[in-house]
């Protein structure tokens, strides 16, 4: 009998345990049921989206510095680096040959002067005597004959003639002159304009010859503190907005690697037309222009150039994570597994189906609503999918133009692994 009553008692325990630990194991079971999600939050703030590429810096002016005249250098004063102004003399080159090219051509010039001289005086006397002749056959017709009287006449427009060539003799000599008195001024090098020496190819001793193409000698850049150029290859894709950027007054922000810690800021300048093909890839110049006051930027220099295509001031943004999201079927609301059948939830995530295949019409409106997106916050142990409109983005948020989203909300990007029961 006492062993009955302690049986019924055990079961009576046993039952208690069963009815009252039911629900917390069931809630339990749930828990672990439910996945661990991996969230990020809504933020509110500034939103900048920008357009990368890489550039060249270079001058906006490079002027090269020729010869006009060959010989050997007789000196080179100009060097590596160094600001000059319109008219110093960088280099010479030994004028000895040039100079006696210029007294030959005076010499020319005047012995072309001493001929019209004599020219002048032979036509002076054929006239003389030419009015000596009509005198005289005016007194008497027997005094002279017609024939004679043609020789005298014939003699005087030949020296008019030969005057007309002696005085085109002596432009041609002072032509030549001017050209020898020329070829002596090139042999002194000259700035054409102010600016810094960034590069010089030649050496005192070295013998120029000039031919069919001035050779180089000097490079200078004019005005490198007040403007620097640099010129970068943009993506044929990114054009359209570097346009609409430079209408609106976008700066350019841009790195070298000489100076990793300074942030240089420019303006862009121009768009230019020309573009290049390289593997298939289009690209067009793109001129941003900058400051250089302590001559930081050089020429040759590697930008890295961020390009500032507009900017939003207090956006909500979407972490990128979120949006790149793909949930299992498993986790959603039965309501919401219709967004992931078929091609639906890649075309809703801007997965694009290949070019070929589209036509020109399906191309722009899938591009008209690749902005429409969905995003996924926890319901319980599934997952809500919300419709959002985005709008600009950067490497880390995507701007919220609208949906049922605020600064704050909980977004879920995957799962975490849960610990174990030991855990």
């Amino acid at each position: 009998m006492k062993k009955r009553y302690i049986f019924l008692a055990v079961l009576g325990l046993l039952v208690a345990a069963a009815v009252f630990g039911y629900e917390p194991l069931k809630e339990l079971q749930k828990k672990r049921a439910t996945p661990n999600w991996r969230t990020v939050e809504v933020k509110q703030g500034r939103l900048v989206s920008v357009v990368n590429s890489t550039g060249t810096v270079q001058p906006v002016l490079s002027v090269q510095v020729g010869a006009f005249v060959s010989g050997p250098l007789q000196e080179v004063l100009g060097q590596f680096n160094q600001e000059v102004k319109k008219g110093d003399v960088l280099a010479r080159i030994d004028p000895r040959l040039p100079e006696a090219e210029r007294k030959r051509a005076t010499a020319t010039h005047e012995t072309t002067l001493g001929e019209v001289k004599r020219i002048e005086a032979l036509l002076q006397q054929a006239r003389n005597d030419e009015a000596r002749a009509l005198a005289l056959r005016e007194e008497n017709e027997d005094f002279i004959s017609q024939a004679e009287l043609d020789q005298f006449t014939f003699a005087t427009m030949s020296l008019e003639a030969q005057l007309e060539i002696s005085l085109a003799s002596v432009k041609q000599a002072e032509a030549a002159l001017e050209n020898a008195n020329t070829n002596v001024g090139y042999t002194t090098i000259a700035s054409p304009v102010d600016g810094i020496i960034i590069d010089r190819k030649i050496e005192e001793g070295q013998t120029l010859q000039s031919g069919f193409q001035t050779p180089e000698l000097f490079v200078v850049a004019p005005g490198m503190r007040e403007k620097m150029h640099i010129v970068a290859a943009v993506d044929e894709a990114d054009i359209g907005l570097i346009r609409e950027a430079k209408a609106n007054g976008q700066p350019a922000h841009f790195t070298v690697d000489a100076y990793p810690a300074d942030l240089f800021e420019g303006v862009i300048e121009e768009v230019r037309f020309s573009s290049t093909e390289l593997q298939n890839v289009v690209t067009y110049p793109v001129i941003v222009a900058a400051a250089n006051p302590e001559l930081k930027l050089l020429p040759g220099m590697t930008a890295s150039i961020s390009f500032r295509v507009d900017e939003r001031k207090d956006a909500v943004k979407i972490p990128n994570a979120a949006l790149r999201f793909y949930p299992d079927k498993k986790h959603v609301r039965e309501e919401d597994k219709k967004l992931l059948e078929g091609t639906n939830w890649e075309q809703d995530q801007g997965e694009e189906q290949p070019d070929v295949m589209l036509s020109a019409e399906e191309k722009a409106l899938a591009r008209v609503n690749r902005n429409k997106r969905h995003i996924w916050v926890a319901a319980g142990s599934k997952l809500k999918a919300v419709a959002v409109e985005t709008g600009l983005s950067d490497s880390k948020f995507t701007e919220l133009v609208s949906g049922d989203v605020t600064p704050g909300m909980e977004l879920v990007t995957g799962i975490n692994p849960k610990p174990g029961w030991g855990g």
